[in-house]
């Protein structure tokens, strides 16, 4: 029973799971609430609301997890045999019918929140991203880049999704032609979008350091993945200048515009940002450049998740400095 629940556990990324709750509570109570507050706003979405568009990203997730393992069985036999769910303990007749009721869980949750707060863009998302991640699954994640870039971008949604949500309730509660003339809408937007960019970038950075530690299966399936296609040198090049881009849009954004918080280098936001983010990514980059074998590809995957969530929490502070 223990190796039942576990197995079901890795099928969904449990973990993962945890941390897109997270991100979505500290994208609305660390980074929406105090921006709002600045304009002087108290009107943060409901709990109740919080819970519907947390709970369908988290089920559409989840589906996307179940899929993407039901069409990887042949290429999980050979780079994670030891992680291996589906065949071994879960039947692929089983994870479909899985990956349709958390499907299905998901958009019909997505869709009640959208109703909720006469949002067409938010139900665009969570009719459109349901489908994005079947065809990722079954071919786009074998194509140059294109597999990259869409799974980076699923990433960078939460953040997105709590700015059209709570943009889409104050418009409900104050009106449009209200909202259209008052900031906050765009603030909202800025410092969201700011967060849902730098997820892009590190998902991005992820996924092709996930490529090189899966060379072995991806090239018996004829999988056109960037180290197969450029080599590894070029993957690792590539790789640098989006470790690169990250502390170019983190420095941009801290020190290019004008913050409501002190930006000195006494300020904790500045410490936090050198200490917490850029040392990080400078030893991320040794890791890089460093690999040769699976173990050390695994370890600068595992640091560029932590990487990811200590940019969310940076989040905190926003909410102890505004």
């Amino acid at each position: 029973m223990k190796e039942s629940v576990r197995d079901y556990w890795r099928l969904i990324r449990g973990e993962n799971l945890c941390f897109i709750a997270i991100l979505m509570w500290a994208m609305t109570y660390w980074v929406a609430r105090p921006v709002m507050v600045m304009y002087t706003f108290h009107d943060i979405i409901p709990v109740w609301l919080w819970l519907l568009i947390t709970l369908a990203t988290v089920f559409i997730a989840a589906g996307g997890y179940v899929i993407n393992d039901y069409f990887d069985v042949k290429i999980d036999r050979i780079n994670r045999p030891d992680r291996l769910v589906v065949t071994r303990t879960v039947s692929k007749d089983l994870a479909m019918h899985l990956f349709y009721g958390l499907t299905a869980a998901g958009v019909v949750l997505g869709m009640v929140a959208a109703w909720m707060v006469r949002s067409t863009s938010l139900a665009i998302i969570f009719a459109f991203v349901p489908g994005l991640l079947w065809f990722y699954s079954a071919s786009y994640k074998r194509m140059l880049l294109v597999g990259n870039i869409i799974v980076a971008f699923l990433a960078s949604l939460p953040p997105l999704v709590v700015a059209l949500t709570q943009t889409a309730w104050l418009t409900k509660l104050y009106g449009e032609d209200m909202m259209r003339y008052l900031p906050v809408g765009q603030s909202l937007f800025a410092w969201l979008g700011g967060f849902a960019l730098f997820a892009f970038l590190c998902t991005w950075t992820r996924e092709i350091i996930k490529d090189l530690q899966d060379q072995n299966g991806d090239r018996e399936l004829e999988c056109h993945t960037m180290p197969i296609v450029w080599g590894n040198l070029w993957s690792k090049v590539f790789v640098t200048v989006l470790i690169v881009l990250i502390a170019g849009l983190i420095t941009y954004l801290h020190w290019g515009h004008q913050m409501p918080f002190p930006t000195n280098w006494h300020s904790p936001a500045t410490r936090y940002i050198v200490f917490g983010l850029f040392v990080p990514l400078a030893c991320e980059m040794a890791l890089l450049w460093s690999a040769k074998i699976d173990t050390d590809y695994r370890s600068a995957q595992g640091l560029m998740k932590f990487i990811m969530f200590l940019g969310t929490m940076f989040s905190y502070v926003i909410l102890r400095l505004l």
